[in-house]
């Protein structure tokens, strides 16, 4: 059933270019609209079939009923102003940003139809040529409404994802900053860090390990550094978590303390295992 008559699309990434090819796959938009800050990316999202239509302009958001941002945090930021006095009153607006506190704040007061959003999909690899159409199936979703949110939207903005595939959790803004300072931008961190402190010359003696252990550090930098940025307060606050855990390793190590040593890394793998 078709939810969307006009949907556009700012950002035709990985993310922005899988919901295109997810919306058109599913039947749930009439005509799917991109924008993007580079239009070579644009072009190529409409040759992969992600869009119907390349615009060069904000004026076909005057006619949208759902508009989605798949930019980076400060490209949001930045062109939420710019959007708001364009928007049909009854248009849905959602974002796919990796953190929420600071959009939902500015955004919910610009936008009344505004839903934070987060997929968890997607991987280190950036880019419309690697979008996909499924990559939202069984995935989770977390919507973060605040006091502003309306009703109407929230449960549209669900409805949606549900109808993508995603499994949905509903949290507040600031409680999914923190959640994901630990899952997901500490993790980041670190594998940033360990690429860094290897001496190039080891590269090529490792084993699998050390490439299961590093992929995502082969993430976008310049995404990356806007996202640590916008949750700074809490990512610092993981990482010093993290250096407490580092250092009661290292002090098992420097005592030869193997009865603690094998406590720690037991304790680490029963809680791995709940992963799946």
């Amino acid at each position: 059933m078709r939810m969307f008559n006009r949907v556009v699309i700012f950002g035709t990434g990985l993310i922005g270019g899988s919901l295109g090819l997810a919306l058109k796959e599913k039947k749930l938009a009439r005509q799917v609209i991109g924008l993007s800050r580079h239009k070579k990316n644009a072009e190529l999202a409409k040759r992969l079939g992600a869009i119907d239509k390349v615009a060069t302009t904000l004026e076909p958001i005057a006619g949208a009923d759902l508009v989605i941002l798949a930019a980076p945090i400060n490209t949001i930021m930045e062109i939420a102003p710019k959007i708001s006095g364009r928007l049909n009153k009854k248009c849905l607006v959602i974002d796919v940003g990796s953190t929420k506190n600071e959009i939902v704040s500015k955004l919910n007061t610009l936008i009344p139809g505004f839903v934070g959003c987060h997929p968890l999909a997607g991987s280190e690899k950036k880019g419309i040529v690697h979008a996909q159409k499924n990559i939202f199936a069984g995935s989770l979703c977390v919507i973060t409404p605040n006091a502003k949110t309306q009703k109407s939207s929230f449960n549209k903005a669900k409805l949606l994802w549900q109808k993508l595939g995603a499994k949905i959790l509903v949290l507040s803004p600031k409680k999914h900053d923190q959640i994901l300072s630990f899952t997901s931008h500490l993790p980041h961190v670190i594998a940033f860090s360990l690429t860094s402190c290897i001496p190039d010359k080891f590269f090529n003696i490792s084993s699998g390990g050390l490439k299961d252990v590093t992929r995502i550090s082969g993430s976008d930098a310049s995404l990356w550094s806007e996202i640590f940025l916008s949750n700074r307060q809490n990512l610092l606050r993981s990482i010093s978590t993290f250096q407490t855990k580092l250092a009661k390793l290292k002090l098992a190590l420097r005592q030869k303390d193997k009865r603690n040593l094998k406590k720690i890394l037991s304790a680490a793998k029963t809680k791995r295992e709940r992963l799946g």
